[in-house]
């Protein structure tokens, strides 16, 4: 008779089956140096190394695919639709792209960008980006020969800053905790999204006693409501205290993409950012849903019948 191997219990959150808090793993400025998996490992066993994927994005927030090709960006789709399919939104569904303003969105220039989460402006943000660096050329380069400059990604672990926040001020913490704010996505001629309510920045789960979701985008803000129940200068305190904490050194995880390397990352939990660049860049990547890279982990990681179990009650 075969033993059956031991899985760690399970519990349900809103955030879906979660283990305990202490399997989360906080990332600073050295990032989480095992946190990559080889292309070729997925021909050799798929659903493990999916599994694998899945798992350390959960618990790190990220992870890093490298000797993925780039002759076409295919593949490159292909590898994200191994979690789940690629989610559609006004920019499309998956994107290639170089820096042509095409959507009327930072995204699509060449500035720096600082730390933020994407969609803010939709009830249900995405769960998962992901982007793949096609090429960079520099200026006046049409052969491709040399080599663009600038453009270094950075990610900032939200759930780490939050927790700063709140050993630091945690009034400030309960601020961004309980306030609603607008967020919009209106750029673009008859595109007007925003969320169905107000979400706060920081998104707690009562179930699992932390951070569950972050909307941070200065950009895609609105004005705050006035005649509410708390002070703006109160809230306006507590942001400059959250955004002082995203760009400190030690948080701040910078690193340089290259052709053949795709980032994938938790957008509910880990901010994005890049310095500014010269020459043309050649970006694909998309979107997951959260709800869809959870189901895809689960099944990926535990016995059927334990998920059930914990799904149905």
């Amino acid at each position: 008779m075969t033993s059956r191997p031991c899985f760690p219990s399970l519990r349900f959150t809103s955030q879906g089956l979660s283990l305990n808090d202490d399997r989360i793993e906080y990332f600073g400025a050295e990032g989480h140096p095992s946190a990559t998996i080889e292309y070729g490992e997925f021909e050799e066993n798929e659903t493990q190394t999916v599994g694998r994927w899945a798992d350390m994005i959960k618990r790190k927030g990220f992870a890093f695919v490298t000797g993925v090709p780039t002759d076409s960006a295919n593949s490159t789709k292909n590898l994200l639709e191994k979690i789940a399919f690629i989610r559609k939104t006004h920019y499309g569904g998956f994107y290639d792209f170089t820096p042509d303003l095409a959507h009327a969105d930072t995204a699509y220039t060449n500035q720096a960008l600082a730390a933020h989460t994407d969609t803010t402006y939709f009830s249900d943000t995405v769960g998962l980006q992901a982007f793949h660096l096609l090429s960079h050329t520099g200026p006046g380069s049409p052969g491709g020969s040399e080599t663009g400059l600038g453009g270094q990604s950075l990610l900032v672990d939200g759930y780490h800053a939050a927790q700063i926040l709140k050993r630091e001020a945690p009034d400030l913490f309960e601020i961004l905790a309980s306030v609603g704010v607008p967020f919009h996505a209106s750029g673009n001629e008859g595109i007007t999204i925003a969320p169905d309510k107000l979400y706060p920045v920081l998104e707690l789960d009562a179930a699992a006693s932390g951070v569950r979701r972050i909307r941070w985008n200065n950009d895609d803000r609105g004005v705050l409501p006035l005649g509410g129940t708390f002070s703006a200068a109160r809230w306006y305190a507590a942001g400059r205290k959250w955004d002082e904490i995203l760009r400190r050194k030690d948080l701040e995880y910078w690193f340089q993409l290259k052709p053949g390397t795709v980032i994938i990352f938790d957008n509910w939990r880990v901010l994005h950012g890049r310095s500014a660049f010269t020459g043309v860049r050649r970006i694909c990547g998309g979107y997951i849903n959260r709800d869809d890279f959870i189901s895809r982990w689960r099944n990926t990681n535990y016995p059927r019948d334990q998920v059930l179990k914990q799904v149905i009650g």
